[in-house]
């Protein structure tokens, strides 16, 4: 639980929460030192079976997110159990009296009436519309303009992504929050009452980003590419046996050592001079993507996947080999990355799992595993 050593040693949050958002945000929280307890009603949240699962059942997704938590069950739903979270969450000491959580609305644990416990309380309230209504990554992602210019150009229709990425980010913005809420009650003494909606994390991103910028001072919205990166040259090309590459040249090197590469010199120079383009600027390279695409293609249809990848690793272009899961794991990656560490995982098995992305001095911080449902439930 709670390593001496770590930067955030010494809190103690409370999470009552399910699925991403929150329960990434309490585990960030854990694996920086703090010790979080998961609160989860009498038999689990609704996350509790989530897939992916073991060949019994267990679900792998529910012990990842939980890592190094202790975990206590209630009757949310009874006096008595509404109690024990108050308690828990009120008790006294400079580290405690935080709360994280992705159920708004249940008055017993509001910001009112938890302040009225304890007067410093930190409340984080992770939401889903902008305007408190019910909404998750996928719909909020639908609503939002990305499912529109993702996926193939002739598709006809919106594809959906795979990441579950502004749960994600809203998860990081929620540590980052409580943090931040930390320091400033240590500084002064005050609590606060953060909210923190998976919607608002999306625009603000988007905005930040210039997506929603592009509407209001050009008129008009990103159409999409497909897999051509936006604003600059990057694609994907197939060798001769069927694997395919990521290839980015961000810069003019970079650009200029894909032409060497793909021996096309000569005629990329000639088509440079009949377009009148300048390919050192990335807006050329992008404008002109699809008659350079035409120009580099053959070169990678010609060479299998290990010619390309020697070929690619001589030189300063910014590529990768497309894999599946399957194939990170059997690379052996994993094993030779310090920020995996072997985790014995009660119920699921052994293996090698993540630790804190960030490195604190050369050292990655890791969390022993998740707790068995309740284990930690006040007798």
């Amino acid at each position: 639980m709670t390593t001496p050593d770590k930067p955030l040693a010494g809190l103690r949050i409370i999470e009552v929460s399910s699925f991403i958002a929150s329960p990434l945000a309490g585990l960030t929280l854990s694996q920086l030192g703090a010790d979080v307890t998961r609160v989860d009603p009498i038999g689990g949240a609704a996350d509790v079976h989530r897939w992916p699962v073991t060949a019994d059942g267990e679900s792998i997704y529910w012990t990842g997110l939980n890592k190094g938590k202790r975990s206590v069950t209630a009757d949310l739903r009874s006096e008595d159990g509404q109690a024990l979270v108050q308690r828990l969450i009120t008790e006294p000491g400079a580290g405690s009296g935080i709360l994280l959580t992705n159920q708004a609305g249940r008055s017993w644990m509001s910001h009112d009436t938890l302040s009225a416990l304890r007067p410093d309380v930190i409340v984080c309230e992770i939401l889903g519309g902008s305007d408190g209504s019910p909404a998750v990554d996928y719909t909020v992602n639908a609503g939002l303009g990305f499912p529109m210019i993702t996926g193939p150009l002739d598709q006809g229709g919106v594809t959906n992504h795979v990441l579950p990425a502004w749960d994600v980010v809203c998860g990081i913005y929620a540590a980052l929050a409580i943090s931040a809420a930390v320091r400033r009650r240590e500084a002064t003494g005050a609590g606060a009452h953060i909210t923190l909606p998976l919607e608002d994390t999306a625009l603000s991103i988007a905005s930040t980003l210039g997506y929603l910028t592009e509407p209001q001072i050009n008129g008009h919205g990103r159409e999409g590419t497909g897999n051509n990166v936006y604003g600059t040259y990057g694609t994907d090309f197939v060798t001769s046996d069927g694997g395919r590459f990521m290839i980015v040249a961000l810069t003019p090197r970079h650009f200029r050592d894909l032409v060497e590469l793909t021996g096309v010199s000569d005629a990329v120079d000639a088509v440079e001079k009949a377009l009148g383009a300048d390919f050192t600027r990335e807006a050329d390279r992008f404008t002109h993507r699809s008659v350079l695409n035409a120009l580099f293609e053959p070169w990678f249809a010609r060479h299998t996947s290990a010619e390309v990848d020697a070929a690619l690793e001589r030189s300063s272009v910014l590529s990768e080999r497309y894999r599946s899961f399957d194939e990170v794991v059997a690379s052996g990656r994993l094993a030779t990355n310090p920020l995996f560490a072997e985790l014995v995982q009660p119920r699921i098995g052994t293996f090698l799992a993540a630790g804190l992305p960030a490195a604190f001095d050369g050292e990655h911080y890791f969390t022993g595993p998740a707790p068995d449902l309740g284990a930690h439930t006040p007798t």
